[in-house]
């Protein structure tokens, strides 16, 4: 079975090819700290190939929800340590995802009030989640292009953090209409600086950080996440192919760990095609390195899409945040059990390291 084969990610070597995707459940603690809760989380999961946290903030700027976990503080590097020390004593692999919300914030979740800040001043459509209920989202600053020098540093810091905390690697998450997406797609950047315009200046600050990123990690233990055909968070291009083609290509000079690609539409995401879209088909073909592929995949697809090549890695969101065993029960095509949607984002253990794993149901 091609899934629960062996993987050479670099110099780490992947037990499986499946990898547990990033998803934000919103269950950090005081001072967006990790805590003994978050560790069981990531622990019980351990049989995947890697894992991929939850977005964590490179700074309190780029904090978007309540709750969400950071790295950028002494605090939170002593809870994630809880993390990675409880992951790599069960064997697991972990890298940390690296993330700025950008305009997808609220002045109450911003220091001092103040505005979220993108590349330009375009309000997104729909609410923010706040501390007090959603809220409509507030018009964004436009960042100087004094001031973005200040966010490559960001998550250059956020890296350096991440070492600290133990991780085997990072992600930088550049989807799903985040600040780095924002920048690439024209629907969101109206910027007339060398940061905004041609495809080159759109994907200039995603290069910048992940020059920085490698610079503290060295290019086989970062990877980027891109979604160039989802439309979540407000987030359009009007050529997505053209934009991401150049940037898929620019990425290949890094010698990433991975590419890891949003096949489907979030605004949807019961409408799982786990099938490679046109766009993504092509940038399969233009990525040089590890293509992970996420969308929707059960094991039957998954199976499939890695035995035709069109991917080399399997990310999982919903299934691994269910079946905290999930390689075992491929392995044993054993039943798997449906989330509670109601449990995805804030609350206690209850649908989130109370799932039960296959040799207790047996």
């Amino acid at each position: 079975m091609e899934l629960l084969s062996s993987y050479q990610l670099g110099s780490l070597n992947l037990k499986n090819r499946m990898v547990m995707a990033p998803m934000t459940r919103n269950r950090a603690g005081r001072g967006n700290s990790p805590q003994p809760i978050n560790a069981l989380y990531y622990g019980q999961r351990a049989g995947a190939g890697l894992i991929i946290t939850e977005a964590a903030q490179v700074s309190p700027q780029g904090l978007g929800y309540p709750d969400m976990p950071g790295i950028y503080s002494p605090e939170q590097i002593s809870g994630w340590r809880l993390v990675t020390d409880l992951v790599h004593s069960r064997g697991g692999l972990i890298f940390l995802q690296l993330f700025h919300c950008g305009r997808i914030s609220h002045p109450s979740l911003q220091p001092e009030r103040a505005a979220p800040v993108a590349p330009s001043a375009i309000k997104p459509e729909g609410e923010a989640w706040t501390y007090k209920g959603s809220r409509p989202f507030a018009t964004p600053r436009a960042l100087e292009t004094t001031e973005i020098p200040g966010i490559v540093d960001q998550f250059h810091s956020g890296a350096e953090k991440a070492l600290a905390a133990g991780f085997d690697g990072v992600e930088i998450h550049a989807a799903n209409g985040y600040l780095l997406d924002q920048f690439i797609r024209d629907g969101t950047n109206q910027r007339t600086d060398t940061y905004g315009g041609t495809v080159e200046n759109r994907a200039r600050l995603l290069f910048e950080v992940t020059e920085a990123v490698v610079d503290v990690w060295g290019a086989g233990r970062v990877g980027v996440h891109i979604s160039p055909g989802n439309p979540f968070n407000d987030i359009q291009d009007s050529n997505p192919e053209l934009i991401f083609s150049h940037v898929t290509d620019g990425l290949n000079r890094f010698h990433l760990a991975y590419l890891h690609v949003v096949e489907i539409d979030l605004t949807n995401p019961t409408d799982f095609n786990a099938a490679l879209n046109p766009i993504t088909q092509k940038l399969r073909k233009i990525y040089k390195g590890t293509y992970m592929t996420n969308g929707g995949y059960d094991r039957e697809s998954a199976e499939r899409v890695l035995k035709v090549g069109d991917a080399d890695l399997v990310s999982f969101g919903r299934l691994f945040l269910a079946n905290p065993d999930l390689p075992e029960r491929f392995a044993k095509n054993g039943p798997l059990i449906e989330p509670n949607t109601a449990t995805f984002y804030g609350g206690d253990e209850r649908g989130y390291t109370d799932y039960p794993f296959l040799d207790s149901e047996e």
